[in-house]
């Protein structure tokens, strides 16, 4: 076989729900001859992918995980044999998805790299709460980012509350008290606040509250990883709440509902 026709596709499988895949996803994983797939897949992927050899990639915090570094050379090993092989990962590849080093990797060995672009868990716990992450009578963006830095450290809190943006955070529910804290620091008690759990799949679960009681409900309400956590006075028009515009001025009068 041609040890130059081989290349990767890094492939955004989205937060859930098979029908929440492109279509350009679904005829990569129908030619894919390898497919690496990561633990938050749905693993009834594989069913898009019937002539793949597939083999599990997870990663996962607070778990046993695939060393990263194996990961990138077996792209490389199956990719320089000729193959196509496809990268699945959850949500968008390149939200948070280690797609970065993976893309230096490739490159510096000469493999062609196709990049498939999917739905993000943070747009998924969007949809799911019926809310706009840019709804313009409250902010005027979005700021995403992990609370699981490399270092091990936590993001400037202050900071990202400063941007006046809703706030998605990925990878935040071991430190969800820690970061309601900080954010406290600069935030109004009464901003509301949500958690999703399994954003956009079949077992999704939506808590809604507000940022002084996130942490006690997230917990009381047994909301774990993965999730997402969604802070900012837009989170206030669901319709899942009673909350208006203005969810400061009913502070005592708003409680937190999980679905």
């Amino acid at each position: 076989m041609n040890t130059n026709s081989g290349k990767v596709t890094l492939l955004s499988a989205g937060p859930g729900e098979l029908d929440l895949l492109t279509v350009r996803a679904a005829n990569a994983l129908a030619a894919a001859d390898v497919v690496l797939l990561d633990d938050l897949v749905n693993p009834e992927i594989v069913t898009l992918a019937p002539q793949a050899r597939v083999i599990r990639v997870g990663k996962r915090g607070g778990c046993r995980s695939t060393p990263q570094a194996f990961i990138e050379r077996l792209m490389r090993r199956y990719a320089q044999k000729g193959l196509h092989v496809v990268r699945v990962k959850g949500g968008e590849a390149l939200l948070f998805g280690r797609a970065g080093e993976e893309l230096a990797t490739l490159r510096d060995a000469g493999i062609p790299v196709e990049i498939v672009n999917g739905i993000s868990s943070g747009f998924a716990a969007a949809a799911g709460l019926g809310i706009s992450l840019t709804h313009r009578r409250h902010c005027h963006g979005v700021t995403f980012v992990t609370a699981h830095t490399e270092d091990h450290g936590e993001p400037d809190w202050a900071a990202l509350a400063a941007t006046r943006t809703t706030l998605a955070i990925y990878m935040g529910m071991r430190r969800i008290g820690s970061l309601a804290s900080a954010l406290l620091a600069s935030l109004p008690a009464g901003t509301p606040a949500a958690v999703v759990q399994w954003a956009g799949g079949a077992n999704e679960r939506r808590l809604l509250t507000r940022l002084d009681r996130l942490a006690a409900d997230a917990t009381d309400a047994g909301f774990g990883s993965p999730a997402v956590i969604l802070i900012g006075s837009a989170i206030g028009e669901s319709v899942e709440t009673g909350w208006t515009q203005d969810a400061s001025s009913r502070d005592d009068a708003t409680h937190a509902r999980a679905a």
